[in-house]
């Protein structure tokens, strides 16, 4: 027979988040989903909603939580936390200097050597893969214009 799952904090916090997005898709609905071609402004914030529930309930379904809970508190588990905090500020500093692109693939690359991906080719495939998808979605597809560094 399977254990009930315990009530704690961050069970507490599961639910907290699976309701915020059921209120978000609610919320969202009065905003309008507009059309494929002109998409209203109801149509990104239900999505969130959505996928805010669906993971927080499948959390909630779930039990992910590691039993050894000192392995974020050994020094190795806070050296990677502050590096990705460090690779988190140094992307938002230069990403006005250098571009979003460039700062993107950078900033991605580090992530994935601080995750230890082995050898190099599996760093720069995911940093390439991510930089150029951004690219496309917001330069191309959204029109937003994001810093582009010295390149213009």
């Amino acid at each position: 027979m399977e254990k009930l799952k315990r009530f704690s904090l961050e069970t507490a916090v599961e639910c907290l988040l699976a309701f915020l997005g059921l209120v978000i898709m609610v919320v969202s609905l009065a905003y309008g989903f507009g059309t494929l071609r002109r998409p209203g402004p109801g149509l990104y914030p239900f999505f969130i909603g959505l996928f805010i529930s669906v993971f927080s309930a499948a959390l909630l379904i779930s039990d992910p939580k590691p039993k050894d809970r000192s392995a974020l508190f050994a020094p190795q588990g806070r050296k990677t936390f502050l590096l990705m905090i460090a690779v988190f500020c140094l992307w938002i500093l230069l990403m006005p200097l250098l571009g979003y692109v460039v700062v993107t693939l950078l900033a991605t690359y580090a992530f994935g050597k601080i995750m230890k991906l082995e050898g190099w080719w599996k760093p720069i495939s995911l940093s390439a893969g991510t930089a150029l998808f951004l690219y496309l979605l917001f330069d191309y597809w959204l029109y937003i214009d994001l810093p582009r560094g010295f390149w213009g």
